[in-house]
């Protein structure tokens, strides 16, 4: 399986889990077990908002791309990220950026 990803300004997070040629992505499951070599389902046959553009099976192998959600200011990891390739079964290591954390601000207490 080839997994591109597309950055796209978002506030949601994207968990996805592999078996094979299925994908779970946040908790939905699609399966593409069944696409013949050759065949490409197009874009937005899919129900799914994270995936982007066509799917297809290239030499027995699923190419697809996913949506790849960042905040205000992505990392370099993320606004320009690499394609998963041959990706092993299991939770997907999708670039991410750690959200920024509120600094303390410190109570004015007279004494």
């Amino acid at each position: 399986m080839k997994i591109s990803l597309s950055p796209q300004r978002r506030d949601d997070g994207l968990v996805v889990v592999k078996d094979g040629d299925k994908l779970r992505i946040n908790g939905d499951l699609f399966s593409f077990v069944s696409l013949p070599d050759g065949a490409t389902v197009p874009a937005g046959e899919i129900p799914c908002n994270w995936i982007v553009g066509p799917v297809e099976r290239i030499d027995g192998e699923i190419h697809l791309t996913l949506v790849l959600p960042h905040g205000p200011n992505p990392s370099p990891a993320v606004a320009y990220p690499v394609a998963l390739g041959d990706p092993p079964d299991g939770a997907l290591a999708i670039p991410f950026d750690e959200p920024a954390t509120e600094p303390e601000v410190a109570d004015d207490v007279d004494a």
